[in-house]
């Protein structure tokens, strides 16, 4: 394992852990799942989901991965008995995640702030994405990408 590998391995298990202890923490978001409405290289504030607070759909949530946080749009509950299950699903995906268990969620986001520093919070933060649309979107911005690149090829 690389040094930088190392470095990100020790960086995500301390956030999963502040936000376990209660802690709110900044982290700057990558990928295009929540675009356009989190856009790479936009910072967001992590608050800590414990008992005291009730997720609603409509909200994104930071869900873990071995790979690091996934921000993604809380789309439904769906409560079997004792069992409550969290769907959730990227704003410009085309399908929803595999059901999460609450000790999947490591947070929701507070707050977005983009590139030019405009900030997003609470009621802010919830709308209903248009998936198809979003999804075609990001699809031009990676052709768009690849044909610049082939052109400072030539």
């Amino acid at each position: 394992m690389n040094s930088e590998n190392n470095t990100y391995t020790i960086l995500k298990e301390i956030g999963f852990s502040l936000l376990a202890e209660g802690k709110t923490i900044r982290a700057k978001a990558e990928g295009y799942s929540m675009y356009p409405f989190i856009r790479p290289g936009s910072t967001v504030l992590l608050g800590p989901v414990n008992d005291s607070v009730t997720l609603i759909p409509g909200e994104i949530v930071a869900w873990k991965r071995e790979s690091g946080f996934v921000l993604h749009r809380l789309t439904s509950i769906i409560k079997n008995g004792s069992e409550i299950h969290y769907i959730t699903r990227g704003d410009s995906c085309l399908q929803e995640d595999q059901p999460l268990s609450r000790e999947q969620i490591a947070g929701r986001v507070l707050i977005i702030e983009d590139a030019k520093g405009k900030k997003r919070e609470g009621s802010k933060l919830m709308r209903k994405p248009r998936y198809f649309y979003n999804r075609f979107r990001v699809w031009l911005i990676f052709k768009w990408k690849r044909i610049t690149r082939s052109l400072k090829v030539l």
